[in-house]
């Protein structure tokens, strides 16, 4: 009896990593429903269908972007400190005409000097690469330095990119719930960035105050540059290191085909979840149905990446034939609502790094990949062209399952305790209740 039963309870704990991460995760789900409120009108939704999404994502009126949203809270939580001055969440009007415009002037650069410039940053950070990494970490010092240059217009000092990378990291694992916040660490590229206002490339707006400067640097440029970068590298990453065919076919292949590889990547794992609105006005959608001023609109990128696709979860860069404007794929978000400002410019960059990788190595991965990463993408990096190492590979896709049972826990204790906080910080209410004190 007694052997039974151990055999019983060994077979229920190797059989963990196959069952327990994903209950965990629904019951994540629930947690956060509960603290932080189930508000908002999904879209796509029985309200507005997949075939309107582009239309009511680009009405005039759904445009809000924090004051009147609970989700807002947590939003500004995770991105503190000065998320009032994040450019993503900057209500409309001069202040975010001014934050804007200084934005286009920073990423105005040349397709050369870009190209060059990520290049340079490559040659720099990458050096010494081998071996086991994860994409997430070996790409944030790339992406950290080639923001600092488009900034300062000059190289980075390795005092900043230190700075740069544990904000952005710090931001990015606290995204995930896989760690807490450490705003010490966030504070301290603030104040560096405070030292450095007067050698920024092009004039920051008059009418911010040099902390509101800082904070719109580090927002912008220095948490969501860096992280989404990041993201988006190490998921091309991997599914280059998944599918041995693609990879080589991009080494040797021309910018067309790298190209449809990244946008298939971005509409698999686009960087956005969920998008949320804030309606400033009624938007009519027929008859007698609107949505009224006031509502959440929570525009769901998966989801309307995956609809009008056969077999939507398989990769497949030949999607990409035809125009992407003919399909349902907005990495960048629309043109009519705040789309990224680096639309341009993220691809031209993330091309050029793929190439340095493929370059100096070849990719090999058999961790799981989902849109979140938060295993932050396991993978080999050998000599071009050598053979995967099958060992390897085996002992990688085994961790990857333990470690994704102990993330799952921790992903569950850690996001609570944040919702629970931001909940109770209150921290974009309270900034709009009482903008004299200006909080964070």
């Amino acid at each position: 009896m007694l052997i039974i039963l151990a055999l019983a309870l060994a077979l229920v704990v190797a059989s963990l990593p196959w069952w327990l991460p994903a209950r965990v995760v629904a019951l994540r789900v629930r947690v956060f429903n509960r603290i932080n409120g189930d508000e908002g009108i999904p879209v796509p939704g029985d309200l507005v269908g997949v075939d309107r999404f582009r239309e009511v994502y680009s009405h005039p009126a759904a445009n809000g972007r924090s004051r009147g949203a609970a989700l807002s809270d947590l939003f500004w939580y995770w991105l503190s400190p000065g998320p009032e001055m994040h450019q993503e969440h900057l209500e409309a009007g001069e202040r975010y005409d001014a934050v804007a415009k200084a934005t286009r002037g920073l990423l105005a650069v040349p397709r050369g000097e870009a190209e060059e410039l990520t290049r340079r940053c490559a040659a720099r950070t990458l050096a010494g690469a081998r071996g086991l990494v994860r994409l997430r970490d070996l790409m944030m010092p790339l992406w950290a330095e080639f923001s600092y240059e488009l900034v300062f217009a000059e190289p980075c000092p390795r005092e900043a990119r230190d700075l740069i990378v544990g904000n952005a990291n710090d931001v990015v694992t606290s995204l995930k719930c896989t760690g807490l916040r450490h705003m010490e660490r966030r504070h301290r590229l603030t104040r560096y960035l405070l030292g450095r206002l007067s050698r920024v490339r092009i004039p920051l707006p008059a009418g911010l105050s040099p902390q509101e400067q800082a904070f719109y640097l580090q927002g912008a440029f220095f948490n969501t540059a860096v992280v989404q970068l990041s993201e988006a590298t190490a998921h091309l990453l991997m599914v280059l290191a998944q599918h041995p065919e693609v990879q080589e076919r991009a080494r040797t292949g021309d910018d067309r085909y790298l190209d449809q590889v990244i946008s298939e990547t971005l509409r698999l794992y686009p960087l956005f979840g969920i998008a949320h609105r804030i309606t400033t006005g009624e938007i009519p959608l027929g008859g007698s149905t609107a949505i009224p001023a006031g509502s959440v609109l929570c525009f769901n990128y998966p989801e309307f990446h995956r609809a009008g696709f056969a077999d939507p979860d398989r990769f497949d860069p030949g999607r990409f034939d035809r125009p992407a404007r003919e399909l349902n794929h907005i990495p960048f978000g629309v043109a009519a609502n705040r789309p990224c400002p680096a639309w341009r410019l993220a691809p031209i960059a993330m091309r050029v790094a793929a190439r340095e990788i493929l370059h100096r190595h070849s990719l090999h991965s058999s961790a799981a990949h989902t849109r979140s990463l938060p295993n932050r993408g396991p993978c080999l990096l050998t000599p071009p062209h050598a053979s995967p190492p099958r060992a390897a590979l085996v002992l990688m896709r085994v961790r990857d399952r333990w470690e994704d049972v102990w993330r799952s826990l921790v992903q569950l204790v850690l996001g609570t305790y944040m919702v629970w906080d931001a909940r109770r910080q209150r921290l974009c209410e309270t900034h709009f209740d009482h903008p004299a004190e200006n909080r964070t």
